[in-house]
Formats: C-alpha cells, structure tokens, sequence
C-alpha cells in the first residue's frame, strides 16, 4: 500500500478496490451520482479522495459505506482490494431505521 499523501481520483480508488470490473465502469459509477464522499453527491469521476474519507456508493442493490484507508498504485490481486478500505456497512445494518422505531 502507498501512501500517496495527496489521496487518488475516486475513479481509480474505485477501481484499485475491486468495488467494480472496469475503470470505464468506476468513472461511470463516479459520474453518475450514486457515490458519495463524506456525506456529499459527487458527478465528476476526478474526484480527489484522501484517506480517512467515508465513501458510501449504491452498487448492485445495495448501499456500501466504506471508509479509505490506502491507496495503491496499481490494480492487484482480487483479496488485494479489500486491504484499501474498512466496510463500516455491516456496523450501520442492524441499526434500527426511524420507521422501524415507530412502530414499536
């Protein structure tokens, strides 16, 4: 893992951590709107992430949220791409929704 102080385009973030096949597809994904960085929409794939940014994307159905935690500076192995982020998904899955609250 490289530290690249400066952080990398989320395109390519995307890409080196396996969140999708093709860096076509990760530009797309940045482009389209369904990525956030640290709470805000983001449309452009040139989108400079640091570490330490929480990163939420809506990907096959479902809403990941991932924290940054390194960069590389190139594609590896498929267990490779895990080592560049924390899923905080699982942590906010079971809390309960204020829907779900209120019919209690």
């Amino acid at each position: 893992m490289s530290a690249l102080g400066q952080g990398q385009r989320i395109d390519r973030w995307l890409w080196h951590a396996r969140l999708v096949r093709t860096r076509d597809a990760a530009a797309a994904l940045a482009g389209s709107g369904y990525v956030r960085v640290n709470g805000t929409r983001i449309r452009a794939p040139s989108r400079v992430v640091r570490s330490g940014d929480v990163i939420t994307v809506a990907l096959h159905r479902a809403v990941r949220v991932l924290k940054v935690r390194g960069f590389v500076d190139r594609r590896g192995k498929a267990g490779t791409g895990s080592v560049l982020y924390e899923d905080l998904t699982e942590s906010t899955a079971g809390a309960a929704r204020p829907s779900q609250l209120a019919r209690q």
